[in-house]
Order: C-alpha cells, then sequence, then structure tokens
C-alpha cells in the first residue's frame, strides 16, 4: 500500500465512519436529555473546555448526572452519578475501556506505560508497581524532596527587596522548575537541577514542552491510531516523515515537528538512565524478596530503584520487560509533572486570595516544627513524613483544592458492548421525564466528569461549589484504601451504598463516589486509577509546607502603566492553565503574578471563629 493510499484510505473511513455513526444514533438515540446539538460537524463537545468549569458543573446541575452531549462520531455520554461512576471504573470497567485513539498515542509518546496498556498486560504492570507506591516507599522517598523545596523558597526570598516589601513575582515557571525537579530525582534519581541551572537541560525542557503539545494535538489521536493499527512499522514511520518535514509552513505542522523531536530526546535521555541504574543495581547482589529488597536500602533514591528491584525479584511470568520498565518511567514523570504543576499552582493562588486560611496554615506548620525542634528531631522546616502527612489544616487545605480543581478535570471511556447502567439520582430523559437507568449502545464514548462529581451537591452540601478546607476537618485523616476499594467492589451489586466506616466527607446515607482517595473523583477509582497519587499528595504537602513558613502570598494590587491590575483567570484544557485576563494581560501566556514577601509576625495570627 502506498504512502498516498494510506491517507486516502485513512481520509475515506474516518468520513464513513462519521456518516454511520451520524446515522445510527438519530435512529438509536440514547434515552438522555442534555444541551442543543451545536456545531453539525463536531458537535457541543468542546463547551466543556470552552465554558469552563462553570459550563461543566451547570449542565450536571440542570440534567442530572447523566447528560446527552455531541461529539464529532454523534452522541456522548457525561457522567457525574455516583452509582453509574462505580460501575464504569470498578464493576463494569472491563466494558468502559479507553478509547483506542487514547492508547495508541500514549504508545507512540511514552511506551509500554500503565496508559498504554489494556488487558492482562495492563493487569500485570499494575500488580508489580502497586507495592511500589506503598506509604512506606513514600516515606523513604521523601527526602529527596527537601532539599527542592528548600531551593524554591531560597530562590524566591533572594528577589525580595530587603526592606521586607512585596514584589510581584511569577510563581508559576518557579513551580514548574520545582515540580520537575520532584519528579525527576523522586521517580527516575535523575538531577536535572532546573531550579538552579540558568537554562534546563534538552530533557528537563522536553518535559516541560510535551504536556502544553499533547493538548494542542489532541485533534490527531484518531488519526494515530489509524495509522498504527492499519501500517506496518516502516510505513508508519514514512507517514511521520513526510509529516513533519521542514517545509511545511503551518503552525500545526510545526508543532507536530517540535512534538516528535520532544519524544525523541525523552525516549534518549530516559533510556540512557533507565540503563544505568539497571546496570548498577545487576553489578548489586540480587535480594531474594521484595521485602529484602525494599528495606532499609539507602541506595533506593527513586521510584525506579524501587521498581527495578522489585522486578528482579517477581517470577518470570509476571516480570516487566525492559520497554514496559522504560514505559512506566514516561509515564510516571509526564503524569506527576504537569498534574502537579496545576494543583501547586492553585494552592498557592488560593492561598494568595484567602489570608486567613494562609496565616492558619502557617501557625499550624509553625507549632510542629517547634516541637520537634524542641525534641532535637529536625532541623529547618524538615517534617518527617508522619508529622507532614498527619497536619490536619494542610491536609484539608490540599484535599479542597484537588476536590474542586483536579488536575485532569474530565477522562474517557468507550464502550465495547452495549451496557445498561443504574443510577442513584434520576436523570432527565428525552421525553423531559426522569429516568434512572441509562442504556448505553456498543462503542458510545463516555466522559467521566471529575469536576461534577467532585462539586456534587447531593455528597458533598450545598456549598460544594465554594473553596471552604474547613469542612475536612471533621472527618479522619485516612480514606478507605485501594485494597478495601477492590474488596467493595466484589461485595453485591452496588458498592457505592455501603455500611463500612468511611470519612463524613463526600458520603451521605451510605452513598458515596468510588475513588480511591478521600471520596473523590480527582485520581479516578478501580484498577485504572492513579497509582502515583500518595506521591503526589506527599509533593504537594511538602512544597506548600515550606513556601508558607517564609513567605507571604497576596494577589496583585499595583495597576500597570494603563491603570489595570492584574487578574488571574484560569481556563479550562487538558488542564487548567492560569492566565492575566486582558486588558491587563493577552489571556493566553500561562503565569500565576503574586505580590510575595517574607513573613511578619502578624502572618501567624488567625481568627479561630468559623
Amino acid at each position: 500500500m502506498s504512502l498516498i493510499q494510506v491517507c486516502v484510505l485513512g481520509s475515506f473511513s474516518f468520513a464513513l465512519c462519521k456518516a454511520l455513526a451520524f446515522l445510527l444514533q438519530r435512529t438509536h438515540g440514547i434515552d438522555l436529555d442534555g444541551p442543543n446539538r451545536g456545531n453539525w460537524l463536531i458537535g457541543n463537545i468542546m463547551s466543556l473546555f470552552e465554558g469552563g468549569v462553570d459550563y461543566c458543573v451547570h449542565i450536571a446541575e440542570k440534567y442530572g448526572g447523566a447528560v446527552r452531549l455531541y461529539g464529532p462520531l454523534g452522541e456522548i455520554v457525561y457522567m457525574s452519578d455516583p452509582r453509574a461512576l462505580y460501575h464504569i471504573v470498578v464493576k463494569d470497567q472491563h466494558i468502559f475501556e479507553e478509547p483506542n485513539q487514547f492508547i495508541m498515542s500514549n504508545k507512540l509518546v511514552f511506551g509500554e506505560g500503565l496508559i498504554s496498556t489494556i488487558g492482562e498486560q495492563h493487569r500485570r504492570q499494575r500488580k508489580l508497581l502497586n507495592p511500589v507506591f506503598s506509604t512506606s516507599n513514600m516515606r523513604r522517598l521523601l527526602p529527596t524532596l527537601h532539599p527542592i523545596s528548600d531551593r524554591l523558597t531560597s530562590i524566591l526570598v533572594s528577589k525580595l527587596p530587603a526592606d521586607g516589601s512585596h514584589k510581584e513575582i511569577d510563581v508559576l515557571p518557579w513551580l514548574s522548575r520545582c515540580a520537575l525537579d520532584g519528579v525527576c530525582q523522586g521517580i527516575l534519581g535523575y538531577p536535572s537541577n532546573t531550579l538552579s541551572a540558568a537554562e534546563n537541560d534538552s530533557y528537563a525542557e522536553a518535559l516541560r514542552k510535551i504536556g502544553p503539545l499533547i493538548g494542542k494535538l489532541m485533534k490527531v489521536r484518531s488519526i494515530t491510531a489509524f495509522v498504527m493499527q492499519n501500517c506496518s512499522p516502516y510505513w508508519a514511520r514514512k507517514v511521520l516523515d513526510l509529516i513533519t518535514v521542514p517545509w511545511l509552513p503551518t503552525q500545526f505542522m510545526a508543532d507536530i515537528r517540535e512534538m516528535r523531536r520532544i519524544v525523541e530526546t525523552m525516549d534518549s535521555a530516559s533510556r540512557k538512565a533507565f540503563l544505568e541504574r539497571k546496570a548498577a543495581m545487576e553489578a548489586e547482589e540480587t535480594p531474594d524478596l521484595i521485602d529484602t529488597a525494599c528495606r532499609d536500602n539507602d541506595s533506593m533514591t527513586s521510584m525506579m530503584d524501587i521498581m527495578l528491584k522489585a522486578n528482579a525479584v517477581s517470577s518470570n511470568t509476571e516480570r516487566l520487560t525492559d520497554a514496559e520498565l522504560l514505559g512506566q518511567m514516561n509515564v510516571m514523570v509526564f503524569a506527576g509533572l504537569d498534574t502537579t504543576t496545576s494543583a501547586l499552582a492553585r494552592c498557592i493562588y488560593l492561598l494568595a486570595q484567602h489570608s486567613g486560611a494562609q496565616a492558619r496554615l502557617r501557625s499550624e506548620i509553625r507549632d510542629a516544627t517547634k516541637i520537634l525542634e524542641e525534641d532535637g528531631d529536625m532541623s529547618s522546616a524538615e517534617l518527617p513524613f508522619d508529622v507532614l502527612m498527619s497536619l490536619p489544616f494542610l491536609d484539608s487545605i490540599v484535599k479542597e483544592t484537588l476536590r474542586l480543581y483536579p488536575s485532569l478535570p474530565v477522562m474517557a471511556r468507550a464502550t465495547s458492548k452495549a451496557i445498561t447502567i443504574p443510577l442513584q439520582f434520576p436523570a432527565r430523559s428525552r421525553s423531559g421525564g426522569y429516568t434512572s437507568a441509562v442504556a448505553i449502545p456498543e462503542g458510545t464514548v463516555t466522559i467521566i466528569s471529575i469536576l461534577a462529581a467532585n462539586r456534587h451537591q447531593g455528597l458533598w452540601g450545598a456549598d460544594a461549589n465554594e473553596w471552604r478546607p474547613e469542612r475536612w476537618l471533621s472527618s479522619p485523616l485516612t480514606a478507605p484504601s485501594q485494597a478495601q476499594e477492590a474488596k467493595c467492589s466484589l461485595d453485591g451489586e452496588d458498592a457505592v451504598s455501603t455500611s463500612r466506616s468511611a470519612p463524613v466527607m463526600g458520603v451521605k446515607d451510605g452513598v458515596r463516589f468510588p475513588g480511591v482517595y478521600s471520596n473523590m473523583m480527582t485520581f479516578l477509582g478501580g484498577s485504572r486509577s492513579c497509582i502515583g497519587f500518595k506521591f503526589a499528595e506527599m509533593e504537594l504537602k511538602q512544597v506548600i509546607a515550606t513556601l508558607v513558613l517564609r513567605l507571604h502570598f497576596s494577589l496583585p494590587t499595583e495597576p500597570n502603566t494603563q491603570g489595570h491590575v492584574k487578574e488571574i483567570q484560569w481556563k479550562l484544557r487538558a488542564f487548567h492553565i492560569p492566565v492575566v485576563k486582558p486588558p491587563a494581560g493577552d489571556g493566553v501566556t500561562p503565569q500565576v503574578p503574586l505580590n510575595v514577601r517574607l513573613v511578619k509576625k502578624d502572618d501567624f495570627i488567625w481568627n479561630a471563629v468559623v
């Protein structure tokens, strides 16, 4: 098959699929209500991103936990109902698979990692990796983050006036560099040192750019999947060579060329780091048991070390190949960079908005450090793992921010066969009535609305759309474990309604969402939940605690030369993107300008009346 034939066949196949799907969906429509179809070609699916957080929440509040939307290939189900989500991510997860274009494009970029595999291969990878992300291993890795958060704080302090006054600083690039150093050191054992370096090295630069580029190129995922499935590796590379030739002038083609360069840079650097770590491990004596491999080993300073040792003692049938191990590294670094940067930026921004919460948090951290200093257990603000993770108000701030503003607002699934799933709360039907179950045809795309689920007023209260960290102070610090989630999925028909004890927040009359983290859907649930959420939570808490103890943050107050004060707006794309609204900003460039100054004595005083 020639290259021209491949391109023509691909275009024709897409057009035919579009026409057939449209005709079939018109005949066998999903019995749900929803907003008008919108654009005849692409539907109204892009309204989720154009309308932002408010629109995503509004349509769930108006139509219910199951809403009919339209995409390029027909009807889409927008889901935020707790019982339906339990079926999607736990009980019937084998039917609700990640779309093929998502799997294929991830495999092309990251290799054979968790987000690029399905079925038995994914199960085998998950089985090996679950123990790697244990609490004991997180405790071991926290010291690698201490110098990074200290370095970030020192850099910001060095930029401030000596007289103690504030200075406007765009904190986003510094938070991004900190997150990058954290994932590189903590996951790869690779010292990127971007906080200290004048310029990023090629690998760090590639990691920093790949997230925004993936967001720009989401529309080509279906083409990527078609080429990978229908072309040999030889012809697939020929297609890639054709569309990345330098004389194609459009910005879209320039983005594809840049993506290819970044992927090749990432692959080369991560492969080198992986082989070096593997060679060093093989030079040592291989332990007999995984517990021996993961206990009291000072050389294990990264997730890669822990994973390699765990893999070395696995049985031949369960052991991962080098390609799979390398894929895990690529996925972990990518997943931990932009999501952590987004969550960090949002936390600091919200603390700048709420000076009382900032003062209360600062007081809590100071009290914890004083106790440890008196006991002689620490120096500076390097809180031990158990102390850091158990600070009530810090925990509340992180949870509330991740609930309201999950780094990934929506996720997609596609049904491998027709299924009818029940709803916990009735949703509006086409006829204007209400339905308690949804019949979903085979091949239908279902959007998991993490945003709407985390703001469900029936479970989170009438103030579910408000940032109020105090709501968590009445709940236990620990949520049900993933092992409990797995056990729960085996009990009867419905695991979202259960009599077992659970944190107060996010639970009402025994009903809860099937998430692995504090009854929210931020890190999903089931076997495709975010495996690294414990590392992400630990990194967030460490950086926030270090920054807030020494620095005070507030929103910009000084007008520019045209008399406009900067106002930060968060746009919804693949991630939440902060920009400065016009006319003070361009509304495009990611930035979080804040007034920053050294902490004063009064900055520890907060009003205890809630």
